[in-house]
């Protein structure tokens, strides 16, 4: 990315709503390199949820959040700003197994998009859900079955950096953890 001077002061004020925006403590986010080509402006998160328990051997949800910026605005967003998200989780192959669970994932975009009160629009995605059976030498494992949500939409200038909030609520309610009031922490689980 270019100097700050360089830098459109709504991309900047995006920036730091995204510095100060507080998570869930079960979510680590960490910077990545942000494609280059979709926007002249942008920046890349990766998300992982670990749970609160000593015995959790890997995070069950993890993915990304990409937030886009074209000051001169691009035709397909609608808009300047774009947000571009991916959550992956491993589900429990009974829950997996309903035929109507992709429909209930992409309700969870949608209704964490609306509970948040942020404007946005042009919302699109799919929902990808893939089961692992293996086979032979390897007949033992456990059936595996994970879930994949691309969504992206255009938010509203002003509030662009604070639609990291309705990812990370998909992001963990594909991880299994219930929801939290606002205002509320939660503490985790003693052993």
């Amino acid at each position: 990315m270019t100097a700050d001077a360089e830098v459109p002061a709504e991309f900047l004020r995006a920036l730091h709503a995204l510095r100060d925006h507080r998570l869930r403590q079960e979510v680590t986010l960490t910077e990545i390199p942000a494609p280059a080509r979709i926007a002249p402006y942008a920046v890349a998160l990766t998300g992982e949820v670990a749970l609160p328990f000593e015995d959790a051997e890997e995070e069950p949800a993890g993915g990304r959040f990409v937030l886009l910026h074209d000051p001169a605005g691009q035709e397909a967003w609608e808009g300047t700003f774009r947000v571009v998200t991916l959550v992956r989780a491993t589900l429990d192959p009974e829950v997996a197994a309903d035929p109507l669970f992709c429909d209930a994932a992409w309700t969870w975009v949608e209704e964490a998009l609306e509970s948040s009160g942020l404007r946005h629009h042009a919302l699109g995605g799919t929902v990808t859900r893939v089961q692992s059976r293996s086979y032979g030498a390897l007949a033992e494992r456990p059936d595996e079955v994970e879930v994949e949500i691309r969504a992206s939409w255009s938010p509203a200038p002003e509030e662009a950096g604070a639609h990291l909030a309705p990812w990370s609520v998909v992001l963990c309610t594909a991880a299994g953890l219930p929801p939290l009031p606002e205002g509320v922490t939660s503490l985790g689980r003693r052993l």
